[in-house]
């Protein structure tokens, strides 16, 4: 009895689930269609007419992540259903997809992960309290306390949590506060391209799309910008589906929730994910079904399109007029009284914080190139280093100070009058084009380079590095102000538009209907008044926001170029380099292929990760590794370490030497003052010499071991702190009784 009770509980949420989706759907899908038509004609129209704005003075990269993963490293996994930290193995490939496993070796044998998140709609918190509060703001019955951390009797000093209003949550854990920063980082940039909306390729799926949704939550009357806009298709449905159904599911489920606070906010969860994947199968399965049939009718609207396309022109003209003279007065008078009083205070809000984001893209390629100039007369070789700015933009560790500065966007008491549901929208986007950006200089200068090498030569590397990035950085200034401008823009008609629609719907709702009349049967669907409404209302507002942006411009604030500013395609021989494909630097001047190497084996070798993992490569792994350890933050490789002293590059005996890496933890042997008379035993096993170092011996320098040296962490012995051996072969002619010079750091030396 008690199982037909709950199959005919879980029978009724099905039912209630696919009603409200297949509702949804249905109301979606008319939407859908009627604004492919309009897109499609869009489109078509924009093809033969043609339009455009200021030339781009940089090179764009097609595809700037081929043959690239984003990071690999270890952390801590918490799992609420046993209440214990578990160490996982994570790989991000370009999809920004979050794979983990079990651990490396499972990873490395190509097994199928443990999981794969899709971060689009989700938020990085670094703080149990921020979880909490979200979590009591889904079921609002429940309050909070303090014991409803998911952390029960598990002590994490620094949680790395990934929280979404539906889908499942993933809670992870950290060792040190700098580990959770960067992690923090990658995290976050994972759910910042997730987020970054719908392709713009897509020149009639897309407009069509966002069309339908807008006008659906329209409807629902909601008019303000929409957080969780966010993820392929079928995850915005999907979204759109449980906003309406949530309230309804909670309605339905919370009452029935039993047990403590904690279990209550869990199962609510899982029943929520649960549910959330139930219609994101269904939305995918509709979606699809929709597009089909625009699809299929794609190629007989083009043809009536490009037929017409003159009379429909004209037609829509002459409604638009009509229109205009109703909607033009009030929107107007709502202009005077609501929205100019508040361009220039919103526009400068939006201009501080974005544009100090830009000026430090701007500074952390200069310094990057700086960098590279030195780096390639000191020590390594050009391709080394290019392959590491090749990838700069999408660095998040390298980026985060570039995105930090306009994380500092707030648009506190504009919000509610204008119904913004969160200045995230624009921070979001804004950090997508700072990146956009920063990817198109580096790409810029690589070809700029490649092409003075080949004509050159390496002879006076510096002085073409230099030239290289003089052209490239009057191009980003250039760029930079176009690119600036328009975000300004899209953002003033993302924040007014919405709000003069909402005020101004009410009263001219009803006097559209009567212009349909105006229309011809036969160009309905390449004409909608409510479309045209809307165009009005946009060109009403896009006089004063022009304005503003021109005038911002004239006074040279943020460093905006004047609009009469038009450097043209001034050059052309660089807008031949964009079609080239990025640049393998590794490839072109790294050396042969090793012997014995096949294809397969070369591109996998040769397969870079954006941001190095927390394991050095060449650090030899241990058999015996736990793993339950997670790496040391000290040990990753992208953050430059500090600059050796004079004494240390000149190889004088004074030098400190670096420290060791490879052990099983990747933590790093903390350097020690050097002791007056303390000497380390030697123990002569042949063929080969163990050296034992006490805790005051100076470690070994990593920058000398090579993969024939063999490092093998043992139980500390008292007095010593760390025991380690390595293992060397004996110099060819060598007694116990001559002095012996350690053959790692050369500077030790030992008698029989």
């Amino acid at each position: 009895k008690g199982e037909y009770s709950r199959f005919l509980k879980l029978l009724e949420l099905c039912v209630c689930v696919a009603a409200r989706t297949a509702e949804v759907m249905g109301e979606f899908g008319r939407l859908y269609e009627r604004h492919y038509s309009l897109a499609l004609f869009n489109k078509v129209r924009f093809d033969i007419e043609g339009g455009g704005g200021p030339q781009p003075q940089l090179l764009h990269r097609k595809v700037p992540l081929e043959n690239k993963s984003i990071f690999s490293g270890t952390l801590f996994q918490f799992l609420e259903e046993n209440k214990k930290l578990r160490n996982r193995f994570v790989f991000i490939p370009d999809s920004y997809n979050i794979n983990y496993y079990e651990n490396k070796s499972a990873h490395d044998r190509n097994l199928q992960p443990k999981g794969t998140i899709n971060c689009a709609g989700y938020k990085v918190l670094t703080s149990v309290d921020q979880y909490v509060d979200l979590i009591s703001s889904t079921l609002p019955g429940l309050k909070a306390k303090g014991g409803s951390s998911p952390f029960q009797k598990v002590v994490v000093p620094h949680p790395l949590i990934l929280w979404h209003p539906f889908a499942r949550h993933y809670f992870f854990a950290l060792s040190s506060e700098k580990e959770q920063q960067k992690w923090q980082a990658v995290l976050q940039d994972c759910v910042r391209h997730a987020n970054d909306g719908l392709s713009e390729d897509h020149k009639v799926q897309t407009p069509a799309f966002t069309d339908a949704v807008r006008l659906y939550r329209q409807a629902q009357g909601h008019y303000g910008t929409w957080e969780m806009m966010c993820g392929v298709p079928s995850q915005i449905l999907s979204n759109l589906v449980m906003e309406s159904l949530l309230p309804e599911l909670r309605d339905l489920i919370s009452p029935r929730l039993k047990g403590k606070l904690r279990d209550r906010q869990r199962n609510w969860m899982l029943i929520s994910d649960a549910v959330y994947s139930l219609v994101h199968g269904q939305c995918q399965d509709q979606y699809e079904a929709v597009l089909q049939r625009c699809e299929a009718a794609r190629s007989s609207l083009e043809a009536s399109i490009r037929k017409d396309m003159d009379q429909i022109i004209t037609s829509k003209e002459h409604v638009t007029n009509k229109i205009r003279a109703v909607v033009l007065p009030k929107a107007e008078k709502l202009l005077k009284v609501s929205i100019q009083p508040y361009i220039g205070s919103i526009l400068e809000a939006l201009m501080e914080p974005t544009s100090r984001g830009f000026f430090e893209v701007r500074d952390v390629f200069f310094r990057e190139l700086v960098d590279m100039s030195k780096n390639t007369i000191n020590e390594g070789t050009k391709e080394t280093h290019m392959e590491k700015i090749s990838m700069l933009a999408f660095h998040p560790v390298k980026m985060q100070s570039c995105y930090e500065k306009v994380e500092q966007l707030s648009l506190e008491g504009l919000q509610q009058r204008f119904d913004v549901c969160s200045p995230s929208v624009f921070v979001q986007r804004a950090q997508i084009l700072m990146r956009e950006q920063m990817d198109d200089a580096v790409y810029t200068f690589e070809q700029i380079l490649h092409q003075s090498l080949d004509s050159q030569g390496s002879e006076d590397l510096c002085k073409t590095i230099q030239r290289c990035q003089d052209r490239v950085i009057k191009k980003f200034d250039y760029d930079s102000s176009t690119v600036r401008k328009r975000f300004f823009r899209e953002a003033l008609l993302q924040i007014f538009i919405p709000y003069m629609l909402k005020q101004l719907s009410p009263s001219c709702a009803s006097e559209l209907p009567r212009f349909r009349e105006l229309i011809f049967e036969d160009f309905s669907r390449f004409i909608l008044v409510e479309s045209i409404f809307e165009e009005v209302v946009l060109h009403s507002v896009m006089k004063d926001i022009m304005m503003a942006v021109k005038e911002a411009a004239i006074q040279r604030k943020h460093n905006l170029y004047r609009d009469s500013i038009v450097l043209g395609n001034s050059d052309p021989s660089l807008q031949l380099l964009g079609e080239n494909p990025s640049i393998d630097w590794a490839g072109e001047y790294g050396g042969a292929a090793e012997d014995g190497e096949d294809e397969e084996s070369q591109k996998k070798r040769r397969m870079k990760q954006v941001v190095s993992m927390i394991q050095v490569e060449d650090a030899t792994v241990l058999p015996a590794e736990s793993c339950m350890e997670v790496p040391g933050v000290d040990d990753i490789q992208e953050e430059e370490e500090e600059e050796e002293d004079d004494d240390e590059a000149s190889g004088g005996p004074e030098a400190a030497p670096a420290p060791l890496v490879g052990m099983s933890n990747g933590s790093v042997v903390k350097e020690e003052p050097k002791p007056q008379e303390n000497t380390p035993e030697i123990i002569l096993i042949p063929p080969a010499v163990i050296f034992l170092s006490c805790s005051s011996a100076p470690p070994l320098n990593h920058h000398h071991h090579h993969h024939h040296h063999r490092y093998l962490k043992l139980p500390p012995l008292l007095p010593l702190r760390f025991t380690w051996f390595l293992l060397a072969p004996l110099p060819s002619q060598w007694s116990p009784d001559e002095t012996l010079q350690c053959p790692v750091t050369k500077s030790c030396k030992y008698t029989g």
